[in-house]
């Protein structure tokens, strides 16, 4: 199978056990006789570990019970559903390109790196942030990041500085007005996500490039973490001096900054955006092309289910685990900018 060369092999895909056999022949569903519906031994769903893992395990367990449910409308009656979390962004690409996992809830840049083997089905929709400014120091008002009541399908990364030294000598200067140079940055310990990630790789080597013609490959210090839970973690201890993450990332770990983190002050307090990116196209619900269940009745079927659990007060409380609001129908072509930004990281990573 080949793969960008750029993406890590990913660890852990035991956890993504293979796909239980769902007939004798093939290991698809089988029809019942009986109802006329299509029946699934094993549904299996994998997550990415862009939230604490105990915490998504937790918050998706009702989503086992609500997608037999709408499924069964659907036409299908599905005996189990198997929910686990990723080690990586890349285990949960791998697991779906292989077919040991048949729907992955992944972000644009990991859906793309895989989309020979992966389709997208249906793009999640967020709450707007009432701050959406590309200057950094709008940003640094002490303040949370409030949400709106309009749909957005894109949001901004962020660069954000701790309260180390380093961290509040980068944070003095883009709150006077000032510019950072490269060996600034480059001084600094950064804690950054796998190679897939958007806001947590792809999209900061953008920023990197387009003010510096540089890459997260250039800098000397960088320290890769499976979750932004484990960035947040590090920029608290001062393991690390810069994290990057999408636009309210601060806003999902402010208790935690404080009740496990070992902070005594409010994280927007403490921290301060020094680099905001361009526009990243919302997460994807995906499905397996390798997948022995997935063909274009189970599709539709999936993207209904979920449209309909979206809609429901238990179905919100679970999909705001990742601030998903909604879902909408996707098209591959949502995310050619996607494409196009792992096209310049594929060119700076060889030297072309």
């Amino acid at each position: 199978m080949k793969k960008s060369f750029w993406s890590k092999l990913a660890i852990g895909l035991s956890s993504l056990a293979l796909l239980a056999g769902c007939s004798s022949n093939s290991g698809s569903g089988s029809e019942s006789k009986e109802s006329g519906s299509k029946s699934i031994d094993t549904l299996k769903v994998a997550f990415v570990p862009s939230r604490d893992p105990e915490a998504i395990v937790t918050a998706t367990e009702p989503l086992k019970e609500l997608l037999k449910q709408e499924l069964a409308k659907e036409g299908y009656d599905v005996k189990n559903v198997d929910i686990t979390v990723g080690t990586s962004f890349d285990a949960v690409g791998e697991a779906l390109a292989s077919g040991s996992a048949d729907v992955g809830f992944l972000p644009g840049g990991t859906y793309v790196l895989y989309d020979k083997e992966v389709d997208v089905l249906l793009t999640a929709t967020r709450d707007n942030l009432l701050k959406d400014s590309s200057n950094p120091k709008d940003w640094n008002d002490g303040l949370e990041t409030k949400r709106g009541t309009e749909q957005a399908t894109s949001y901004k990364g962020l660069i954000i500085a701790g309260p180390t030294e380093k961290g509040k000598e980068l944070a003095a200067k883009i709150n006077s007005g000032q510019e950072l140079t490269w060996d600034d940055l480059n001084s600094a310990k950064w804690g950054v996500l796998g190679t897939s990630s958007s806001s947590g790789y792809i999209y900061p080597t953008l920023w990197l490039q387009d003010k510096y013609g540089k890459g997260i490959s250039d800098l000397q210090n960088v320290v890769q973490s499976d979750s932004y839970a484990s960035s947040a973690a590090r920029l608290a201890s001062g393991q690390i001096d810069i994290m990057v993450g999408y636009a309210d990332v601060r806003n999902d770990y402010a208790k935690k900054w404080t009740s496990d983190y070992g902070r005594s002050e409010d994280i927007f307090k403490e921290t301060n955006v020094i680099g905001v990116t361009p526009d990243i196209y919302n997460d994807t619900i995906s499905v397996s092309k390798a997948s022995p269940i997935v063909d274009d009745a189970f599709k539709e079927a999936f993207a209904n289910a979920m449209m309909n659990i979206a809609k429901t007060d238990e179905g919100k409380e679970i999909i705001k685990i990742y601030s998903h609001k909604g879902y909408k129908k996707a098209n591959a072509s949502d995310y050619d900018k996607e494409r196009e930004a792992q096209k310049l990281l594929k060119k700076l990573k060889s030297g072309n």
